[in-house]
């Protein structure tokens, strides 16, 4: 594309881009929200807060947890602590697919391991 092309589009684009501004600042939605804002920015600093501390007046749920659930997707287990009374081993886990815990439950049976639970914590 030749330089004379490309400055004759680039005039075009700011025409039309232009011709939308024109269409913006005529808008009665646009004034009404740009009124809204000045007035909030006002606000805020009457009282010396930042938008950080609006957002956090008006969502008092943590950014972070909402974050945190919607990329995790599901809730931590809790751990289960298991001690085997034959041989006084411990196993940790989080899920029933432990190896060991699986051998157990194997060899003695699921209601016989789930007696040996000792403890569950968060």
């Amino acid at each position: 594309m030749s330089l004379l092309n490309e400055y004759m589009q680039m005039e075009q684009q700011l025409k039309s881009l232009q011709q939308n501004m024109e269409k913006l600042q005529n808008d009665k939605r646009l004034k009404a929200e740009l009124e809204f804002k000045n007035k909030l920015e006002a606000l805020m600093s009457e009282f010396d807060k930042s938008t950080a501390d609006v957002i956090a007046l008006l969502d008092p749920k943590p950014a972070s947890g909402a974050a945190k659930s919607a990329a995790g997707g599901r809730r931590k287990r809790k751990l289960k602590i298991y001690k085997n009374p034959n041989t006084g081993e411990v196993v940790e886990t989080r899920g029933g697919n432990q190896k060991t815990l699986k051998a157990w439950k194997d060899q003695f049976g699921g209601d016989t391991v789930e007696s040996w639970l000792v403890r569950v914590e968060e």
